[in-house]
């Protein structure tokens, strides 16, 4: 993968996410609209796709890789599931090319609510959902006191 070529983040964020999601009055169109973000992922390169890199508790496989470029995270991300890689995009539209600072201060869970996300998903996805945040969360804390 080029780097930079990650839309979310950068051209996509979580407020683009939240605007377009409410413009769908039923959820088997946000459902298509979440499986259609996922297709703009830029594809992982197999080597990246590792057991560290791995998100556990995820029903799906997912792997997430960070880098840390001009004091912003970036990540590459995947997974096996149309519908968690769709998710991945939303979850990379509101932490990818932001500074850990950034990541730590994000509220979440505000930002779920507004999309009424966790109440659509299962909770095998939820607890994957949640996985994954937990996950760069935790990246982003190491980053902060890193620096």
């Amino acid at each position: 993968m080029t780097q930079g070529t990650n839309p979310f983040g950068h051209s996509i964020t979580d407020d683009d996410i939240v605007e377009t999601l409410s413009f769908f009055d039923d959820w088997e169109d946000r459902y298509k609209y979440i499986i259609d973000l996922g297709k703009e992922l830029p594809a992982m390169p197999e080597e990246l796709r590792t057991e560290e890199r791995k998100i556990r508790g995820c029903q799906s496989q997912v792997w997430i890789n960070t880098r840390l470029e001009q004091g912003r995270l970036e990540m590459d991300v995947d997974s096996d599931a149309f519908i968690v890689k769709g998710l991945l995009g939303v979850v990379l539209a509101a932490y990818n090319n932001k500074t850990p600072a950034q990541v730590l201060a994000f509220d979440v869970d505000d930002y779920f609510g507004k999309l009424e996300l966790l109440s659509h998903l299962s909770p095998t996805r939820g607890n994957g959902l949640r996985a994954m945040v937990a996950r760069i969360q935790s990246i982003a804390a190491e980053a902060a006191q890193a620096s």
